[in-house]
C-alpha cells in the first residue's frame, strides 16, 4: 500500500512538471516568440467574444448562452436576459461587442426566430450586473429565410457614432446582388440603428437603405483600422475561393457573379473570376481555409506584429498572420496549426495579449 501511494504520488509530480513544461513550450511567428495559453474550456461553439475590462472576457456561445470569463479567477458566470435565437444549423447567439467608450452597452448578433425561418439581427442591451437589461433589437435583415446556413454576422464601431455588421447570402445567392434585400451585405447604422443620411444607397428608392456594400457570401470577419480608417472583411467562399476584402461604400464584391471558387461538387460558379465594375479580393485562398473572425493587432506586447492582421480559420484549423504593407499583403504566415483548432475568433486584448475562441469551446491566448 505504501508503495502505491508512493507511486502514485510520484505520478502526478511527474504529470504536473508535462503540463508545466507543456504551458512553457515558446512557439515563433512573424519574428515574435510567444506562449500559448488555454484559459477556458466549455461545451459549445464560442462565437464571439470581447473585454470590459482587462480582467474580464464576455463571450457566446452559439446555442444561446452568454458567459463572463473572469481572467484572474477563471471562473465563469452565466449572464441572464439574451434575447430568443434560432439556435440550429449554423444559428445561434453570435457575435458580442461592447461599446467603445460605455462599457456597460453590449452589442449582439444572433438570429432570430421569424415564423418558421430565420434571420441575421442586431441588438443592443445593458450589462446589469450579472443580467441583461433594456433589450433593444435595433436590426432585423430582409427577408426571413428557412435556410440555417450564412449569417454572418461580426459587428464593428468606427468611433463616429456608427456600427457595421456583416450579413450572410443565407444560401439565396439570387438576393445578393439585389439592393432590396440584406442578404450578402455589409451594413451600416447609426449606434442606436438608425440609418445614417450618407450611406451610399440611401436616396435609391429599390434599395435598402442600411446597405454599405454588397456581393458577399459568408462574412465572418469585420474589422476597421483605427489609424487610416480602412475597413477590412474575411468572408468564406464555396470550394475555394475564401477571400479578404477591403470595404469601400456601395462597391460590389461580385458574389455569386465572379468567385474564385467552385461548386462543392465541382462545377464552374457564375461568370469566372472576374468582372468590369465588380471588386477584386486583396488575397484570396484556394483550396478553402474557410477565414472566420479578423482583427489587426493593436497592442505593444508583440511589436512586430503591429498594426498587421491575424485570420481566424476553420477547416484551416490555424490562426494566420497577414502582413501589410499599406493595403497590399506582402506576406503570410500560419501559427497553432499543431493544436488542430477550429479557431473562431481573434481578438486583441487590452494588455496586447492575442486571444483566440474555438469551436470546441476554448478560450486561450498567445502571450509573452
Amino acid at each position: 500500500m505504501q508503495i502505491h501511494k508512493i507511486t502514485t504520488k510520484l505520478f502526478i509530480f511527474i504529470a504536473g512538471a508535462i503540463a508545466t513544461n507543456a504551458e512553457a513550450k515558446v512557439y515563433e511567428a512573424g519574428g515574435e516568440r510567444f506562449q500559448f495559453e488555454v484559459l477556458t474550456k466549455q461545451k459549445d461553439v464560442i462565437w464571439g467574444f470581447d473585454f470590459l475590462d482587462s480582467k474580464r472576457v464576455i463571450f457566446t456561445e452559439r446555442g444561446g448562452k452568454l458567459k463572463l470569463l473572469d481572467l484572474e479567477s477563471k471562473k465563469i458566470t452565466e449572464i441572464a436576459g439574451v434575447p430568443p435565437v434560432f439556435a440550429s444549423g449554423q444559428g445561434g447567439l453570435l457575435d458580442i461587442r461592447v461599446h467603445p467608450t460605455q462599457k456597460s452597452k453590449i452589442y449582439l448578433t444572433y438570429a432570430q426566430p421569424v415564423g418558421e425561418g430565420s434571420t441575421t439581427a442586431l441588438a443592443t442591451a445593458t450589462l446589469s450586473g450579472t443580467s441583461l437589461t433594456a433589450v433593444k433589437q435595433i436590426f432585423s435583415a430582409i427577408a426571413p429565410s428557412d435556410t440555417k446556413i450564412h449569417y454572418g454576422s461580426r459587428i464593428e464601431f468606427d468611433n463616429k457614432g456608427h456600427v457595421y455588421i456583416s450579413v450572410g447570402d443565407r444560401n439565396q445567392r439570387d438576393r445578393v446582388q439585389d439592393l432590396a434585400y440584406h442578404n450578402g451585405k455589409v451594413i451600416r447604422l447609426n449606434e442606436d440603428g438608425s440609418v445614417p443620411t450618407d450611406n451610399p444607397f440611401v436616396k435609391n428608392p429599390k434599395a435598402r437603405p442600411e446597405v454599405w456594400s454588397y456581393g458577399h457570401r459568408s462574412p465572418q470577419g469585420l474589422v476597421r483600422n483605427a489609424i487610416t480608417g480602412d475597413l477590412w472583411l474575411s468572408e468564406m467562399g464555396p470550394r475555394g475561393g475564401d477571400e479578404l476584402n477591403l470595404i469601400r461604400a456601395g462597391a460590389n464584391y461580385g458574389w455569386p457573379v465572379i468567385t474564385y471558387g467552385r461548386e462543392y461538387y465541382g462545377l464552374k460558379i457564375g461568370e469566372g473570376p472576374a468582372k468590369a465594375g465588380m471588386e477584386q479580393p486583396v488575397v484570396h485562398w484556394v483550396p478553402s481555409i474557410s477565414p472566420s473572425a479578423l482583427t489587426i493587432y493593436t497592442g505593444t506586447l508583440f511589436p512586430k506584429w503591429k498594426d498587421h492582421l491575424f485570420l481566424a480559420n476553420l477547416s484551416g484549423t490555424h490562426l494566420r498572420l497577414l502582413k501589410l504593407k499599406g493595403q497590399t499583403v506582402v506576406a503570410q504566415e500560419e501559427l497553432l496549426k499543431e493544436f488542430n483548432l477550429r479557431i473562431r475568433n481573434v481578438r486583441t486584448g487590452p494588455e496586447g495579449d492575442l486571444f483566440i475562441s474555438t469551436d470546441s469551446g476554448q478560450i486561450a491566448r498567445l502571450k509573452k
